[in-house]
């Protein structure tokens, strides 16, 4: 929602602030991809994992980043920064929500809801 209002707003009316869904979707493919390749017993599993949250962090601070990176360039205003900031936190705070419930454990059931 706050992304679309940094958007679509008669004030700010520029659509640059949309090319941050290209990080929402790719945020989470890294630590999906470790997740299936990694074996418990391996010794490289925990670089691998530690590789796929590096990458991680670096596709979310790139999404905090790139609206700031639009408003010094004159690109969007300040307050649409701002809109797509807050919606940045809401957005990957949901993604590492949906990760701590669904990811930690295989025998989850959704007979526990």
């Amino acid at each position: 929602m706050f992304l679309m209002l940094g958007c679509a707003l008669p004030i700010y009316n520029q659509y640059w602030p949309l090319f941050v869904l290209f990080f929402y979707i790719l945020s989470p493919i890294p630590y999906c991809i470790a997740r299936r390749l990694v074996d418990d017993t391996d010794a490289m599993s925990n670089a691998c994992k530690e590789l796929a949250i590096f990458l991680t962090t670096g596709i979310v601070v790139s999404a905090f980043g790139l609206p700031i990176v639009f408003a010094r360039a004159n690109l969007i205003e300040w307050g649409a920064c701002a809109l797509v900031l807050t919606g940045n936190t809401v957005i990957f705070a949901t993604i590492l929500g949906f990760f701590l419930v669904f990811g930690s454990n295989d025998d989850f059931s959704w007979q526990q809801w």
